[in-house]
């Protein structure tokens, strides 16, 4: 399944909407989709749909999700990181008045960049080959700037405690 998400800005996001719901409805995409549209004008035709979800059943979806599709807003693409998944980040762009100016594309921009733990689509008619080619893409990126610190920390703290003895 692939689950798309929006977020709750009030300005539309029908190019992301409508993009998913043509590759789903021409067969590019072979799998359930489910999409939180927000605030966006176009009604799917080929996907299920939900304007907002409660947080909890969105956390259950990006659980389920084998893909995550999201805009440029940093708690809409966190989440997904925090539970392990890679997310497709498409920002919203003020060029097609999805939001009120460009700091989606800049922060995802960033985040790529720095951490390498997300996938940026910033020209819209590349999606279906990103998705096509998702498991190819998470499986050459590194370490995917995730991490668990987990074993680092304790490794740290047995030395601690070993010089304290």
């Amino acid at each position: 399944m692939i689950f798309v998400t929006v977020g709750t800005h009030e300005q539309s996001f029908n190019r992301l909407i409508k993009a998913v719901d043509q590759l789903k409805g021409s067969g590019a995409i072979d799998e359930d989709v489910v999409m939180q549209t927000g605030f966006s004008t176009y009604e799917p035709r080929y996907c299920e749909w939900h304007r907002l979800l409660p947080y909890a059943q969105m956390k259950e979806k990006v659980s389920e999700a084998r893909i995550v599709i999201t805009h440029g807003g940093p708690a809409s693409f966190i989440m997904p990181l925090q539970i392990g998944k890679i997310p497709i980040v498409v920002p919203r762009q003020l060029q097609f008045d999805e939001h009120v100016n460009n700091h989606q594309v800049d922060f995802t921009k960033a985040v790529a960049d720095r951490m390498g733990n997300i996938i940026p689509v910033y020209d819209i008619t590349r999606l279906g080959d990103v998705i096509q080619r998702y498991t190819e893409i998470i499986g050459s990126m590194r370490n995917c700037g995730l991490q668990n610190n987990n074993k680092h920390f304790n490794e740290e703290l047995m030395k601690i405690v070993d010089s304290l003895f």
